[in-house]
């Protein structure tokens, strides 16, 4: 096991301040879980073999009957794909979580001195890196299937930034539910509907405009909308920035309310 950075005791001077000592013990366990990912490729491999057959199947199967205006729909489509993959992603921190709490590593934590909410943090993170990992992996696919970047590499870079915040932020959500579920097979089950009602009725593969209203309604103020708007732009052009105002405060908004229940979830289950 990685050896975990502790923080300082009741009885010491902390020469730190604890917000310092909690990112030290994060990275930690962020680095213990990225190490977990490269011992086990397949996992990795699993990842993204689900979004690259979801490019191939709306590239091939779906998108020669979908049209949208002034735009190719192979570079509509990817603004989606790279959204819901992170999305899908989230399902793995809920599948770990659970893995390592029925296993009683977390407990294990728990009896060393280090922050509370650095377990949790550590995982997050170590999930992020993985997001970014896959985002620039289905980068190459999109351009092997016919994406072109329409921007420059400024505006892939902030695009890849909400990306990676809009995971951290789901990765919150879907923790709670892996510190919630009876086994690591009810937590990634207790995901797969988060991602299936935040991923379809949304902008990431049609326009919200051909759904029955109140569909529409949901559909374009739900966060996963919000973020795709906000990268569409920024991968082909376009006034970006009242979508990224609104992505980033949903962003703020689901880690505000989910990581403190998140960490108090973590507290009384162990």
């Amino acid at each position: 096991m990685t050896t975990v950075v502790a923080t300082p005791t009741s009885g010491q001077a902390p020469s730190r301040s604890r917000l310092v000592w909690a990112a030290a013990d994060s990275m930690a366990v962020a680095k213990r879980n990225v190490i977990g990912i490269i011992r086990r490729p397949q996992l990795l491999g699993f990842a993204t073999i689900q979004p690259v057959l979801f490019v191939l199947m709306f590239r091939y199967v779906f998108g020669g009957s979908i049209q949208i205006p002034g735009v190719s729909y192979t570079n509509y489509l990817m603004a989606g794909i790279f959204v819901q993959t992170v999305m899908f992603g989230a399902q793995n921190t809920a599948i770990g979580i659970a893995e390592d709490l029925h296993s009683g590593l977390l407990e294990r934590f728990r009896t060393l001195v280090m922050a509370r909410s650095a377990v949790l943090a550590g995982r997050v993170l170590a999930d992020a890196m993985r997001n970014l990992f896959v985002i620039v992996l289905m980068l190459g696919v999109g351009y092997l299937v016919g994406f072109r970047l329409n921007t420059n590499l400024a505006a892939l870079a902030a695009a890849v930034g909400v990306l990676l915040l809009f995971g951290f932020a789901i990765s919150w959500v879907t923790a709670l539910l892996g510190l919630t579920a009876k086994s690591a097979e009810a937590a990634g089950a207790a995901a797969l509907p988060l991602t299936v009602l935040l991923g379809f009725p949304s902008s990431a593969f049609l326009l919200t405009r051909t759904m029955p209203g109140p569909l529409r309604a949901y559909a374009d103020h739900q966060p996963l909308t919000a973020t795709v708007d906000t990268i569409r732009p920024l991968l082909l052009g376009g006034p970006t920035a009242s979508h990224a105002v609104t992505a980033v405060l949903w962003c703020l908004g689901i880690v505000a309310v989910f990581a403190p229940l998140a960490v108090l979830r973590y507290q009384r289950a162990t």
